[in-house]
């Protein structure tokens, strides 16, 4: 991820960008993946509040953000 801030080495672990890219790497992916597992948990037959008792949210906040999933 080219940022054009910051100097040295994009791979740099001890570079605070390439650190912070990392992290907002990571975030987009676990994004995707707690997508993905709410869909499969939703086709399963898993209700709001089941899932929402296993992501630690309420089945409000679940159905708010997956309403799409159905």
């Amino acid at each position: 991820m080219q940022t054009g801030i910051g100097t040295g080495d994009s791979g740099d672990p001890d570079n605070p960008v390439s650190a912070l890219a990392e992290v907002a790497d990571r975030r987009r992916q676990l994004v995707r993946d707690e997508e993905v597992a709410v869909r499969r948990a939703r086709t399963a037959g898993l209700s709001w509040a089941e899932i929402g008792v296993v992501l630690g949210v309420s089945k409000q906040a679940m159905h708010k953000k997956y309403r799409r999933v159905g």
